[in-house]
């Protein structure tokens, strides 16, 4: 599949950010240009600053120092609306309007393409539809999302941020609560959108999945990024060790090539 010409890739940067709650500093002199067009994982252990990352990427947390950048900008200056028709959030342990039902909350998805004067259009229909469709919740539409098992929740959270048809979309741990076959299936989803043009950026803890998918690993640890690059350079025993306090073998996937993790023993005692 080619990638599309019609999409404007925005960039987006962080530079010298320091993220921090409240008094505790988590992520430090965080340098990170996102590459794209491409499907970016993070990963690295718990409370490495993955998700507060992308936090930051998202608007959702201003840097106490240093700046996120969108096309140039700071990201915190820019309208609410304007960053939504760009970048799109998959956030963790989203909560759920009670009593909504699917089809209303990946409706809301559209609310950065509605104006003033401007009514629900058939396009607007048809994103919702495609989006619903390609999430694999079309069959929940009528059902009240509050109903719906962890899994379900999780892909009708993807299909509202897919129905904002943004040119970023941002992931975090988007295989949380799915079964295997629904992991690979959103994962390849993720290499689809990429491979048509959008830049992708996702925080995982499967190594494996990250190897198979991802066309550009960034690997944290202790809020700093410690390597980053394709999975074939970055996944290294070595790196391993540093980042997971893990003694590993690094294999070949007889099947794409990709890098194969196989723990041996922890470091960290």
């Amino acid at each position: 599949m080619t990638k599309s010409r019609t999409l404007t890739q925005p960039r987006l940067e962080a530079i010298a950010a320091n993220l921090a709650y409240d008094d505790r500093l988590v992520v430090h002199d965080l340098d990170l240009l996102v590459p794209s067009g491409e499907f970016t994982v993070v990963i690295g252990p718990n409370a490495c600053g993955k998700s507060t990352t992308l936090k930051a990427l998202a608007r959702l947390l201003s840097p106490r120092q240093g700046s996120v950048l969108l096309d140039g900008v700071s990201i915190s200056s820019q309208r609410t609306v304007d960053v939504a028709r760009r970048i799109a959030l998959l956030p963790q342990g989203a909560i759920v309007p009670e009593g909504i039902t699917v089809v209303d909350l990946v409706c809301r998805g559209r609310f950065a393409h509605q104006r003033f004067l401007r009514r629900w259009s058939q396009a607007d229909t048809e994103a919702v539809d495609q989006a619903m469709s390609r999430a694999g919740v079309i069959s929940l539409a009528a059902r009240a999302v509050d109903e719906l098992s962890g899994g379900q929740r999780q892909r009708v959270w993807l299909a509202a941020a897919l129905a904002q048809e943004t040119p970023v979309l941002l992931l975090d741990e988007p295989t949380t609560y799915l079964d295997v076959s629904h992991q690979i299936e959103v994962l390849g989803l993720c290499r689809s959108l990429q491979a048509e043009g959008r830049t992708v950026v996702a925080v995982l803890h499967d190594l494996g999945h990250a190897a198979r998918y991802a066309t550009h690993l960034v690997a944290m640890r202790d809020g700093t990024v410690i390597a980053e690059g394709p999975p074939s350079e970055v996944l290294t025993e070595d790196l391993i060790a540093r980042v997971f306090d893990l003694e590993a073998r690094i294999l070949t996937d007889p099947v794409d090539g990709s890098p194969i993790v196989v723990p041996v023993r922890s470091l960290s005692r």
